[in-house]
């Protein structure tokens, strides 16, 4: 059997959860950097904000995404980013029925954005190491 069609027969029926995972286990947010854009962190040497930013995304992990509906968009909540705020080119992968939100990437308000795709999977497409330097905050 080829490779495609293992991928595709995989995509058509998924396997079943294995005992002891329920279907609350799609909660737990995933974080992906495929299309992490290199203006993001080009100049970023504030190892302080980058480890806040890694302990944030454990935080967002750990509350689920109920979690994250429920809560402040300053805080550990998300929010709706319109593109037309987005200041570098978007890439390709964020084609126009793509939702873009912000997450905080520490406490002092910069975020990071991206896309929830999958069920659980947050992909992330910018981080914002410095105030306006990936979007216009009005």
């Amino acid at each position: 059997m080829s490779k495609k069609k293992r991928d595709n027969e995989f995509i058509l029926n998924p396997l079943p959860l294995p005992d002891g995972i329920d279907i609350n286990f799609y909660d737990e947010p995933v974080f992906s950097f495929k299309y992490l854009q290199k203006k993001s962190l080009e100049d970023c040497k504030d190892i302080k904000f980058l480890r806040d930013f890694l302990f944030r995304l454990k935080d967002i992990s750990e509350l689920g995404w109920k979690g994250v509906e429920n809560s402040f968009r300053h805080g550990l909540g998300m929010e709706k980013i319109p593109r037309s705020m987005i200041k570098p080119d978007l890439p390709r992968i964020v084609t126009p029925d793509v939702t873009l939100v912000a997450f905080r990437a520490s406490g002092n308000n910069l975020p990071f954005i991206g896309f929830r795709k999958n069920r659980n999977v947050f992909y992330v497409l910018y981080i914002e190491a410095f105030f306006g330097d990936i979007y216009n905050h009005n």
